[in-house]
């Protein structure tokens, strides 16, 4: 009987949609669209939440350990899957009528969960707003001019979430009129966007055969992860104990941070990554850790006093931070300067177009495919003044709030912020949809040097912290959505129905992300250079905002000449890259991601290229098999290891203590 009640009412509802258009689908095969209210399902949303807070989890543990966190989209879209298709199975052996699962609520699924996690992504955790803390304050030179005791704010939960609500919604709402510009009149690619629809449109043609492969894929690499995560515990009692610090390549070598570290997530994000990032990391590996400290810790002495701390910034610390963030300034300049001209040369080129009337047969070489996703992107409206009133009433709050949450950064200054957000929001999307790269950090580097050196010594640091999150979190999720849109508008799904999902996907996040960096922060030595969870960037950015109060001052002896060195060779690798023939450039290696183990260490570089490596050798021998595993393999490496550290920190805030310790020593 109440199989077919539910039979009857699938029916009835099928019924009620008569009246929507079928289309094609990418595959070939007509379904009837569903109204964007059936889009969203209870199960997709409690499947999307538990996805967002386990990834949450995830990002930060890559957040705080070294601060490189590889694209989870597709990842995300693919556990959607596995776990809905799973799902729907064990119901339909047990007797029930389920729901079909479509490509729309995978889509609506991946959205929620990729919205919720890239709060713990870009929130700050790992960078401005960890920054602010003492510990951070204390490894960066306490007691400076501009670095005094005043520029702390000790991480809490109340004000980060407070402060991540009142910044983030802001970008939600800041593009929405533009909407159709963006996505239907300038037709912009957007990689990753497109990218997860292909993906999500694959795995709902490619049959059941292939989807019960990619879950046994999953599930074994994901046992083994966790698992193996479990047995390394036991042998790490002390610091420097454990299979993290086994000397793979000998002692010597171990010291320099050259070693293989066993770490599945690693390995996982290696798989994921391209090999050029991945050869990247080695490279700036071997220049800093092989080549440059070695070299500049034997003038001890003459460049730095021998009675320094290690950690003191006047010593080979401070070499590490200021020259790495020479290489993401001089990488991350050239880029903001080469995209920014290619949309201006890009935007004057249509318009030069359209004047000359040589658009005009653009509507007629349309295909009836591009007609039809067009058409369900623009039928279902999100109207203009839901942008306008989203940005006004989130600005006003925030103009309110910030400034009483951080009285160093004077009220005018958001202001003038949000005033400039919609233009740089829109640079930002457009850029990112001609080239996939989100400049949202270079945006917020910019307000922070600026809002430091505008506001004083005695405040400067503290306003250029905070205003460079304001701005990032507002260009960033601007893009991200606009990236969503894309992915809506290639899946036909509702642009209302993931804008509604997003929304969820940003409330879970912005409480979640500040709970598990919480969970981190109390169970773990966050900020120590020399332990796990290094949190390099905070370091990184707070010094960024003592350069922007102090000026060159703040360098240690000769650091600004060799600053200059890595500034310029980062502009010349990209000028190589972007005008040499296509077999030299595509060699050329990224800067930004060069500049990562010149504070971390070597390690994660090697894990990477092992992951990088498997990948490799995958492809040699079996083509097809690796394109449709490769994705769930890793992501079974990351999120078990990943998942692992979960009850990690809560046996650490136990204070229950592994009971060994593993530990290589000189003969």
């Amino acid at each position: 009987m109440q199989e077919e009640k539910e039979k009857k009412e699938i029916e009835r509802e099928d019924a009620e949609e008569d009246d929507h258009v079928e289309l094609s689908d990418p595959e070939g095969s007509n379904k009837r669209q569903q109204p964007w209210t059936k889009q969203i399902t209870i199960r997709g949303l409690v499947v999307s939440i538990l996805l967002g807070i386990v990834y949450s989890v995830i990002v930060m543990k890559l957040n705080l350990t070294t601060g490189l966190v590889p694209q989870l989209n597709v990842s995300a879209a693919l556990l959607a899957f596995l776990i809905i298709r799973s799902w729907t199975k064990v119901l339909q052996r047990a007797g029930y009528v389920t729901r079909p699962f479509t490509k729309q609520e995978n889509t609506m699924i991946q959205t929620c969960a990729v919205a919720c996690y890239s709060i713990a992504v870009g929130g700050g955790f790992g960078s401005y707003l960890l920054g602010l803390s003492k510990k951070i304050y204390e490894l960066s030179g306490e007691d400076t001019e501009g670095n005094s005791r005043r520029a702390i704010k000790e991480p809490g939960l109340g004000w980060m979430t407070g402060y991540l609500f009142v910044v983030c919604f802001v970008g939600l709402f800041v593009l929405i009129p533009l909407r159709k510009i963006v996505i239907v009149d300038l037709k912009l690619t957007y990689p990753s966007g497109l990218a997860t629809a292909v993906l999500i449109n694959g795995f709902h043609s490619q049959g059941d055969q292939m989807a019960k492969k990619q879950v046994g894929g999953f599930m074994k690499y994901f046992s083994i992860s966790f698992l193996w995560g479990f047995f390394q515990w036991f042998y790490s009692g002390k610091e420097s104990c454990g299979f993290k610090q086994f000397p793979t390549f000998g002692l010597q070598a171990w010291k320099q941070t050259f070693y293989f570290d066993f770490s599945m997530t690693y390995v996982g994000a290696g798989m994921i990554c391209s090999h050029l990032v991945n050869l990247s990391l080695l490279l700036g590996a071997v220049l800093s850790y092989g080549m440059m400290w070695p070299l500049i810790d034997r003038l001890k002495g003459h460049w730095f006093s021998e009675s320094l701390k290690e950690s003191d910034m006047k010593s080979l610390y401070g070499y590490k931070v200021f020259l790495s963030v020479a290489l993401i300034l001089g990488d991350g300049l050239y880029n903001f300067l080469k995209i920014l001209s290619v949309t201006v040369i890009n935007i004057y080129g249509r318009i030069k177009t359209k004047n000359l009337n040589a658009a005009d047969g653009d509507e007629k070489k349309k295909s009836l495919e591009d007609l039809k996703h067009n058409e369900i992107f623009l039928r279902e409206n999100i109207p203009m003044w839901i942008g306008v009133a989203g940005y006004l009433v989130f600005s006003i709050l925030s103009i309110i709030v910030i400034p009483i949450m951080f009285p160093q950064l004077k009220w005018y200054y958001v202001v003038i912020a949000y005033i400039l957000a919609p233009s740089l929001s829109f640079c930002n999307a457009y850029g990112a949809g001609l080239t996939d790269i989100n400049m949202a950090y270079n945006y917020g580097k910019v307000a922070l040097f600026v809002l430091a050196a505008l506001s004083g010594r005695e405040n400067g640091l503290v306003a250029g912290m905070v205003g460079c999150g304001l701005v990032k979190s507002v260009v960033s999720v601007a893009c991200i959505l606009m990236q969503d849109f894309k992915t809506a508008h290639c899946t036909y799904t509702s642009p209302r129905a993931m804008f509604l999902n997003q929304v969820i996907g940003t409330a879970v996040g912005c409480v979640v992300a500040p709970i598990s960096f919480l969970l981190f922060y109390k169970a773990f030595d966050v900020g120590n250079p020399h332990g796990e969870f290094k949190a390099p960037y905070a370091l990184i950015y707070r010094n960024m905002a003592v350069i922007g109060v102090q000026g060159f001052s703040a360098l240690p002896q000769h650091c600004l000449q060799l600053c200059y060195g890595l500034f310029a060779s980062a502009v010349a690798v990209n000028l190589v890259r972007d005008f040499s023939p296509e077999k030299i450039g595509k060699w050329m290696p990224l800067p930004m991601v060069m500049a990562l183990p010149f504070l971390v260490g070597a390690y994660f570089a090697i894990d990477m290229c092992v992951g990088s490596l498997v990948v490799y050798l995958w492809h040699k021998r079996n083509p097809k098999k690796a394109e449709l595993m490769i994705p769930a393999v890793a992501s079974g490496l990351i999120c078990g290891e990943g998942l692992w550290t979960l009850p990690a920190s809560i046996l650490a805030l136990a204070k229950i203590q592994p009971p060994l310790c593993m530990k290589f020593l000189d003969s």
